[in-house]
């Protein structure tokens, strides 16, 4: 006997990231990120590949929101690790990003993912968090805390990330 094996298929389309990165300490952090919501500027492609459906910003604090989709799954029938490391790295870094000013960036240094529950497709609407914990002048601590629509937290994770001019800005 055979199993039959429906096809399932995924098309999307972004924009030239060059945009956005031309972008990056002309204006501070925050500006940037609200650009982005307001549809002044376009989302990054990775936020295409994902399926995030919400971010939402104000000083140190991001908030994220993606439907997780089967398209996400690992071999085990469940959301992969690796897209919920990116969901929680993309709050924790534009937390850090949003506290900002112009000709200052930042790059991660590490990522300490903590993982409490499977994610599927059931969990429905994933919500992650990233807060600054703390910046200083040349790192900055955040954090990020990822819940599905019942509200359960499924995992947590803290970046470092290292501050830095942006040489083009500063000319």
């Amino acid at each position: 006997m055979t199993q039959t094996q429906v096809e399932r298929s995924r098309t999307f389309s972004w924009s030239d990231p060059a945009t956005n990165a031309a972008l990056i300490g002309k204006s501070s952090g925050l500006s940037l990120l609200r650009d982005m919501i307001a549809g002044e500027l376009p989302p990054p492609p990775v936020m295409e590949l994902l399926g995030v459906t919400r971010l939402a910003v104000e000083e140190g604090r991001v908030t994220v929101e993606m439907p997780p989709k089967e398209f996400h799954y690992n071999p085990l029938g469940s959301v992969h690790g690796g897209i919920l490391a990116t969901l929680l790295d993309t709050a924790a870094g534009c937390a850090v990003h949003a506290t900002l000013p112009a000709g200052i960036g930042y790059t991660s240094v590490d990522l300490s993912v903590k993982y409490l529950r499977p994610v599927t497709v059931g969990s429905e609407m994933l919500t992650c968090v990233g807060t600054v914990i703390q910046r200083g002048r040349r790192t900055a601590l955040g954090e990020a805390r990822l819940t599905d629509a019942a509200g359960k937290l499924v995992a947590h994770a803290t970046s470092t990330c290292l501050l830095f001019e942006i040489p083009s800005a500063a000319q």
